[in-house]
């Protein structure tokens, strides 16, 4: 509230400052003052070859470019090192210089916490609370700690939701936090999975709930919001796809599923590029994928729908850029891998899919063992994809199906594999494996 005083250099300066806010709110996003922008706009994201730095890979769409991944191992065969994981999640491991970083919470105690453990080793060297209490209802199927942590080679940046909050945290490799900030209040339905996105001086979290959602970037360095943006509110239910950020269609987009529409924003400001109205699903709950020119999103609950949108249009391009769309076979909650021209599907009870990403037409479709949440990763022009009971599967990317091998650890996955340098990095339910040749 702004309390007017009679002075008049007082009453001058303050209607200023309500003229300064009235402009901010009526626009579309709102910004720090430039001041801090420019403070911030040096700081770079530092990460090795060798290095899965946030969720789905270096290059944000679950590819590597690795020629000769492991492709055996069970519980002892192959295995480097394995280590036990307190708590339960479902986060995925970000691999950062010779660390490994995970997310967990301990149900009982209610707490939410960051795990560090030794890359080569195994061992875990430090783990730090990030949230006492404050634990919101989720789905059976989902955790209180989903998030993939995203790392910029200094700082890891995790995301929770807590007290009705989406809570952003930075803590230093050696586990010391640098920083906290709410990026906005959230109203939990099955609870929250959307993980932190890593764009130049920013990280960028998105905040669908059931109620008032937005977008919302802060600045790496010093937590303070950069730009924020109101999404679609949740009037019936919840959303948890993970915006991502890739360059399509010759231009850096910030891309997301959900609310019956598709969405790109420019990743620097929040402005939004273009979006797709009245299509896909209410709820998604995985990320969208890209190739070239055009983008791949697919949503499962209620509705069933499968998209292929060209890029490059401004505004509403409902009616003019989707170039196809696929209502059988649809994933829910494993991401969507294009490659070579082709677009692979694995969903949630085990249907595999192998389309031509220009026109849409299904190459192959055949039904593997159980039930996935796991996102496939790419690597060597196999796809890895694990199950909901430990078993994963290796299929080849191609236009022939072909199953080349089944691992089980005979323990749950819903983690999405992390392969580089030659080595598998799989969280189960209880345990962190390492798997290697030999």
């Amino acid at each position: 509230m702004i309390l007017m005083r009679h002075d008049v250099n007082q009453a001058t300066i303050l209607l200023t400052t309500t003229l300064l806010l009235t402009q901010l709110l009526s626009c579309s996003h709102s910004a720090v003052p430039s001041s801090t922008a420019s403070n911030e706009s040096s700081v770079t994201i530092r990460h090795n070859s060798g290095d899965w730095p946030w969720w789905r890979g270096p290059t944000h769409d679950g590819k590597n470019s690795e020629t000769n991944p492991p492709s055996q191992w069970d519980t002892e065969k192959n295995v480097v090192w394995k280590s036990p994981v307190p708590g339960r999640g479902h986060s995925s491991p970000t691999l950062s210089r010779d660390r490994l970083y995970l997310t967990t919470a301990d149900e009982e105690q209610e707490t939410q916490s960051l795990l560090c453990f030794s890359r080569g080793s195994g061992e875990q060297l430090w783990s730090e609370t990030i949230h006492e209490g404050g634990f919101d209802r989720t789905h059976k199927k989902n955790s209180q700690a989903s998030a993939t942590p995203a790392c910029d080679g200094e700082r890891v940046f995790v995301a929770f939701v807590n007290r009705r909050a989406l809570m952003v945290t930075a803590v230093d490799h050696d586990g010391k936090r640098a920083w906290q900030n709410s990026a906005g209040a959230f109203t939990s339905e099955h609870g929250f999975g959307a993980s932190p996105v890593l764009y130049k001086s920013t990280v960028i979290v998105s905040g669908d709930s059931l109620g008032d959602s937005f977008l919302a970037a802060l600045y790496r360095q010093s937590g303070e919001i950069a730009w924020r943006v109101p999404r679609p509110k949740g009037d019936t239910h919840g959303n948890y796809a993970t915006p991502i950020v890739g360059t399509v269609a010759r231009r850096d987009q910030l891309l997301v599923a959900g609310r019956h529409r598709i969405d790109s924003y420019d990743p620097n400001t929040g402005e939004q590029l273009w979006y797709v109205t009245g299509r896909i699903s209410e709820v998604v709950a995985n990320t969208v994928t890209f190739s070239g020119d055009h983008v791949f999103a697919s949503g499962g609950y209620p509705e069933k729908e499968l998209l292929c949108i060209r890029a490059d249009g401004h505004g509403d391009v409902s009616d003019s850029k989707v170039v196809w769309s696929e209502s059988q076979a649809i994933t829910y909650v494993p991401s969507p891998v294009a490659h070579n021209g082709r677009l692979y599907v694995v969903n949630d009870k085990g249907i595999a899919s192998c389309y031509d990403s220009k026109s849409g037409t299904v190459i192959w479709r055949e039904r593997i063992d159980g039930n996935f949440t796991a996102s496939p990763t790419l690597v060597g022009g196999l796809l890895y994809c694990p199950n909901e009971d430990g078993k994963t599967y290796i299929l080849k990317a191609s236009d022939q199906y072909e199953v080349i091998g089944s691992n089980d650890l005979g323990v749950g996955i819903f983690a999405s594999p992390v392969i580089s340098n030659g080595h598998i990095y799989l969280r189960t339910h209880d345990q962190l494996y390492c798997v290697g040749r030999g």
